[in-house]
């Protein structure tokens, strides 16, 4: 079994990644309180933030990363000198001992709210045992301190790393004594491990994780960890991507954490996957030579494309409230990454404001069609939302009861333009307009539209 779980950067997005099917919180970037600000959070204000994540999460997990903060995210009250190297300098677990106070405000928020829920500890930056021990010693003085005040407070928390620093992967055996799980952070231990800028166009070609290198040193961690009973997980953007799910399957990991809006697609994904076929997979990928023999092995493996109807009763919905046509078009894409028609529902969702932006898609009668050719979508879909209540499309041709929304993929040439003259002249007949208006269900709209258009 592999967990899918959300990276959140604050409370409020911790409901909507539950919607979209998080089984928890796999990195809560706590750094986020305390960036765009004066003063650091004071304690009070972390343990509100912290409380409130756990308690719309009820049991399930909340891994809260402490502070990455200095290093690329500068903190002005700090007063953290700017370096020339910040992805290898002062940033982390490398500040805390200087802002030990800092720090152990951070612990004590977190001591407190973990019992609340299901409060889980994870140090980013780590390079060392001596490091981890250090931290271990603040959390026990944090909790002295605590039962001292007369605070509520978690008497343990589950305690793990990042693994992003190299270092770390040849000494996993050692770590495994003082730590209970590890989070590979692909994003910082790609460019570490290849010694390549991720920002720098010159050299960015290079950053890429899928190669036998970077295979082989994941495998390696999961074996260690799992020799001694320990869980790895992964939270950077390679635990989100699709097409590498098979081989993330196959090498052992425990979880994959990611932005909470490609949930659905990959939980959809996995259940097509046969985890033995996965495993070989892996094992495949390992004995590679080259980051192109890795991706013929996946393009080899891939299942034939399931082809889906431009039109489908799951896209169709009835007596829908929008309080603006923003929602509107959130809603809409977001089906199509539940219904794993794309795995970039964002992505997808900012190509349709692109069109919106030229000009507004309200064609008038109550209708708008906001429209996009886009890389981004898998299945060329048809969507549909009739409103209880109309909204302002921010459009001369007035209020907007009925949105249907074409997204076609960027190659679909011409087809893109006839679907939507075809839409646009049966509108124009009043008649198929009172029938769409006047549909049950979304059966009934279904059953209009497969008969009256030809595409």
């Amino acid at each position: 079994r592999i967990d899918i779980a959300a990276n959140i950067g604050t409370a409020l997005e911790a409901p909507g990644a539950f919607a979209n099917g998080a089984e928890g919180v796999g990195l809560f970037r706590t750094e986020m309180l305390y960036m765009d600000r004066d003063s650091a959070p004071d304690e009070q204000e972390q343990f509100e933030a912290y409380q409130q994540v756990l308690l719309a999460a009820g049991d399930k997990p909340i891994i809260f990363r402490t502070m990455d903060i200095g290093g690329d995210k500068s903190i002005p009250y700090l007063n953290i000198p700017q370096e020339e190297n910040p992805f290898l300098g002062y940033r982390a677990v490398r500040i805390y001992p200087e802002f030990a106070g800092l720090f152990r405000t951070q612990l004590r928020a977190i001591l407190r709210a973990a019992s609340f829920g299901n409060a889980q500890l994870m140090i980013p930056m780590v390079h060392s045992l001596d490091q981890i021990l250090w931290v271990k010693g603040e959390i026990q003085k944090a909790i002295v301190e605590l039962k001292r005040d007369g605070l509520r407070h978690a008497e343990t928390i589950t305690l793990g790393i990042m693994v992003e620093v190299p270092s770390v992967c040849y000494i996993i055996d050692h770590f495994c004594d003082e730590v209970d799980f590890f989070s590979i952070g692909s994003n910082d231990m790609t460019q570490y491990l290849y010694a390549v800028d991720r920002n720098n166009p010159r050299v960015s070609p290079l950053y890429n994780p899928i190669t036998p290198s970077f295979l082989r040193m994941l495998q390696q961690i999961v074996t260690a960890a799992h020799q001694r009973g320990k869980w790895v997980g992964i939270c950077g953007e390679l635990g989100g991507e699709s097409r590498y799910l098979p081989l993330l399957l196959g090498l052992g990991l425990d979880e994959l954490s990611m932005s909470s809006p490609r949930i659905p697609a990959v939980k959809s994904q996995l259940r097509q996957l046969d985890s033995e076929a996965c495993r070989e997979l892996a094992r495949q990928a390992c004995e590679c030579r080259s980051a192109q023999e890795i991706e013929a092995l996946l393009t080899a493996f891939a299942p034939e494309e399931d082809v889906r109807p431009l039109l489908a009763l799951e896209n169709i919905f009835v007596d829908q409230s929008f309080s603006n046509k923003e929602q509107a078009i959130q809603f809409l894409c977001g089906n199509l990454g539940v219904n794993g028609r794309t795995e970039h529902p964002f992505e997808l969702e900012e190509d349709v404001w692109q069109r919106e932006e030229i000009v507004t898609t309200g064609v008038g009668f109550g209708v708008a069609i906001p429209h996009t050719k886009s890389q981004w979508i898998r299945h060329s879909s048809i969507s549909i939302a009739r409103l209880v209540k109309p909204v302002d499309w921010q459009s001369e041709m007035g209020e907007v009861e009925l949105v249907i929304m074409l997204t076609l993929g960027a190659n679909e040439g011409m087809n893109h333009v006839k679907v939507f003259s075809q839409l646009a002249r049966k509108l124009v007949n009043k008649n198929f307009r009172q029938s769409l208006f006047a549909a049950q269900d979304a059966q009934s709209i279904l059953t209009l539209l497969e008969t009256e258009l030809t595409f």
